[in-house]
């Protein structure tokens, strides 16, 4: 075995005399490995009390054994420094379906039998915890809500180190454990993790301890970095920032207990440096420059202590062991003795007393109360502090110009940093902001007035916002800003990630993760309310005027809205007061995932302050000013009947439907126009589907059974038709949306390129209403308005923007 710290020439670590025995360590090791394998297999007899048969085995073995015990070998020694130093830690499993060990560790610490009373911690509870695992009406097999202590999904790989340095963030003297399996670490999310550490301030932020466990393989096939030369691997995590302890052992019938010598150096000297990197920032070392942070690489066979060779092929140390090592336990009677000879292996007559309780010498190696891993507050949910919200009428801005009139011009996300701003200011230790080095670029600048951004690395006198205390969180990686953001989330604390729209898709599979974290988690009575994790979309698919057809894509709402209703918000803000009103409204919500489209150019601003705050608390409304319907009762809605409804739903396609009713009302006054602003998309949808949906007699006061609605709309035409489909009114919806056509154009032609354009939207309405287009005069505006579209083209076609009747449209009232 060899090791390293530092960054001299690859060094043996020295053994260390602890005052835990580490006989006492391997004994808590065997512990859970008999419990681990006793998850996967038995459903019966599970203190061995005879001699196994086929009716104590499960009828189906599901479960991974191959990275169980390297995992329950880290929780021993980690529960060990805990005894000894009393050092708060948080234990982060990233090897995918880890669960028998995690599960197997949290029983042992008490925890699980405290928030599981039927899962005592007993031989019947014990029998219980088998029978459980994997099996119909249990619990998952990797690492989930139900899991004690932890705060990663084990369904998917690449997340937990992200996850990690999350929950370090404004954590002082806290130190995340994070085992990183070498499957894992061949992900692109993972490897993006690794120089997290830039945004660690050793003053006011925990640490972060990598182990990355190398057991060799995967489910099929070796892994990348099993496979490299050592010296390349030390290489590669110096380079990375890291001061490396290779911990290598459990090969060839070597005894354990050698192992477990190096792994107690190793952690002894980690904890050891994360004290001393804390006490030279309190020196002033940080000022000058980052620490290079201690990490361990633990080498051990793959399926270590599990059956060698099974049916005359190696098991132990090959990918043969990732899953269920012994198949078809119940039919082969071999098998079943391999099993018991196995699980006898582990001498569980030492380990349990004649009641299945685990023996008494491993009190001294269990953490006591909220010090035990699985215990730990931060990891089981629960806000530290409520966010002191800022009041939004200071920010508001006027959506009128001088003489009165609506659409005076704004930059919504400009608004919206000045909140922002204000926002961080009053929560200096709980509240930050991720993105992928967006923050001018979306107009969220503002901020750098009260923070700059969190930078550990080295500083040039040129860098600008550039701090060691910073608030903001960019790097050009948006799997890292939102695992970042998700660990500082189930950790107790709050933000916001911002992204351009075509570009969040990158973390569809995260999002996904982190939704169905929540949707379980509110089923686990002792897991306490997390903030919700808002998303900011603000440089979206109709405004990309520099950009082109790979930055126009609005198709992540689709995603979300196909997760339980309980857990997803959609707000398409129209302007600057709506925006404000409604990150108000999601940064106090709590166990959601909100996601907010609102464009960062300028354009017109419709609302009042009030105003936008009533039409956020309500979620859609009429806006009797825009369109042009005599006797229209905004108290009845259902009293009058118009012809068409234009509705809308985003600030351009606002501004489209707005234009349009304006057109219909100039050309052809007599014609009754209702237009309907959306703002929470969820209000489409029955109630019986979704806690936001209209009920069904709301909803057809606004949009009038047997009327033409036309619907300009932000995303996909399809998505809304997906949210409408049960209502009275769906067969008379017509949608215009993004029909994925796009390049770098002006704003109009961009419109124009997917028929969303205000002229569509009129013609649309001389087609839709009955009888309408056969009137005297309709075929001549109808031509006018096709003329004016072409027109628009040409001359963004010939002089590179849109022309002035487009540029300098203003709303007029009627």
């Amino acid at each position: 075995m060899t090791g390293a710290f530092g960054h001299g020439e690859v060094s043996e670590i020295e053994s260390a005399e602890a005052s835990v025995p580490l006989e006492l360590v391997d004994a808590w090791w065997r512990a859970a490995n008999y419990l681990s394998v006793g998850q996967i297999y038995l459903i019966d007899d599970a203190l061995l009390e005879r001699p196994l048969e086929p009716g104590d085995i499960k009828p189906r073995l599901l479960g991974h054994w191959g990275t169980s015990p390297g995992l329950s070998f880290v929780y021993a020694h980690l529960n060990r420094v805990i005894v000894e130093r009393g050092t708060p830690t948080l234990y982060v499993c990233g090897p995918g379906h880890g669960g028998p060990a995690m599960v197997a560790n949290t029983w042992l610490d008490g925890t699980y039998s405290e928030l599981f009373p039927a899962v005592s911690a007993d031989g019947a509870g014990m029998q219980r915890l088998f029978r459980q695992f994997s099996f119909p009406g249990g619990i998952p097999s990797h690492a989930a809500p139900e899991t004690p202590g932890s705060i990663n999904e084990g369904g998917e790989l690449g997340y937990s180190l992200m996850h990690a340095f999350g929950a370090a963030l404004d954590n002082p003297g806290l130190v995340v454990a994070c085992v990183i399996g070498d499957g894992e670490a061949e992900t692109g999310p993972l490897n993006a993790s690794w120089r997290a550490h830039a945004f660690l301030n050793p003053l006011t932020d925990g640490a972060v301890l990598p182990i990355l466990h190398l057991n060799g393989f995967k489910i099929a096939s070796p892994t990348l970095l099993a496979r490299i030369p050592e010296t390349e691997l030390v290489d590669f995590l110096r380079g990375n920032g890291y001061e490396p302890m290779l911990v290598t052992g459990g090969f060839d019938g070597e005894d354990p207990m050698l192992v477990h010598e190096r792994m107690a150096s190793a952690m002894d000297v980690a904890f050891d440096r994360f004290e001393q990197i804390r006490a030279d920032a309190a020196d002033g070392a940080f000022t000058e420059e980052a620490p290079h942070w201690p990490c361990i690489v633990l080498r051990t066979p793959k399926g270590w202590t599990g059956p060698g060779i099974v049916d005359g092929v190696q098991v132990e140390g090959t990918f043969h062991s990732h899953q269920v090592p012994l198949e078809g336990v119940r039919e082969n009677p071999e098998h079943l003795a391999l099993l018991e000879a196995w699980l006898r292996s582990y001498r569980p007559d030492e380990l349990f007393d004649s009641e299945g309780r685990p023996i008494a010498e491993l009190d001294a190696l269990r953490p006591r109360g909220d010090l035990r891993m699985s215990a730990n507050p931060r990891a089981n949910g629960g806000i530290e502090r409520p966010l002191r919200l800022p009041p939004t009428e200071e920010f508001a801005v006027e959506s009128t110009d001088a003489d009165g009139t609506r659409g005076a011009t704004g930059e919504a996300t400009r608004v919206f940093g000045s909140w922002l701003a204000a926002l961080l200011r009053d929560n200096p230790d709980d509240v930050r902001l991720f993105g992928p080095d967006e923050v001018l670029s979306n107009r969220l600048g503002a901020v750098f007035d009260v923070t700059e951004r969190a930078w550990a690395g080295e500083l040039h006198p040129l860098d600008e916002h550039l701090s060691r205390d910073g608030r903001v969180i960019e790097a050009l990686s948006e799997h890292l800003m939102q695992g970042l953001l998700e660990g500082y989330l189930l950790t107790g604390r709050h933000g916001l990630i911002t992204s351009y729209e075509a570009f969040i898709h990158i973390v569809d599979s995260m999002f996904n993760q982190h939704a169905k974290w929540l949707e379980s988690a509110k089923e686990v009575p002792w897991r306490g309310d997390v903030a919700s994790l808002n998303y900011l979309l603000s440089s979206h698919v109709w405004r990309q005027d520099h950009n082109g057809f790979s930055h126009q894509d609005p198709g992540f709402l689709n995603v979300v809205v196909n997760k339980q209703a309980e857990i997803v918000r959609v707000y398409l803000p129209p302007d600057a007061n709506t925006l404000l009103a409604t990150m108000r409204h999601v940064f106090g919500t709590r166990n959601r995932v909100n996601v907010v489209v609102a464009g960062k150019q300028p354009q017109q601003q419709w609302l009042s302050h009030d105003e936008a705050v009533a039409h956020v608390a309500a979620g859609l409304g009429v806006w009797a000013w825009a369109g042009n319907e005599p006797g229209f009762d905004a108290a009845d809605p259902a009293a009058s009947v118009p012809d068409v409804v234009i509705a809308c739903a985003g600030d351009v396609p606002t501004i489209e439907a707005v234009a349009a009713a304006q057109l219909l009302r100039d050309r052809m006054p007599h014609l009754a126009v209702r237009l309907v602003n959306i703002v929470d998309l969820m209000r489409l949808q029955d109630p019986s589907h979704h806690p936001h949906g209209l009920r069904d007699a709301q909803f057809d006061a606004i949009f009038t059974p047997g009327v033409p609605v036309i619907f300009a709309f932000h995303g996909y035409a399809s998505l809304v038709h997906e949210l409408a489909y049960p209502r009275a009114s769906h067969e008379q919806l017509h949608v215009r949306g993004f029909i994925e056509k796009g390049t770098t154009t002006t704003p109009f032609d961009m419109l124009h390129l997917n028929d969303l354009d205000r002229y569509r939207l009129a013609l649309d309405v001389l087609h839709r209403v009955p009888g309408l287009a056969e009137r005297p005069g309709v075929a001549e505006i109808a031509d006018e308005w096709h003329a004016a579209r072409e027109a628009a083209r040409a001359y963004a076609y010939e002089h590179g923007e849109d022309p002035e009747w487009i540029t300098g449209w203003r709303f007029r009232a009627g």
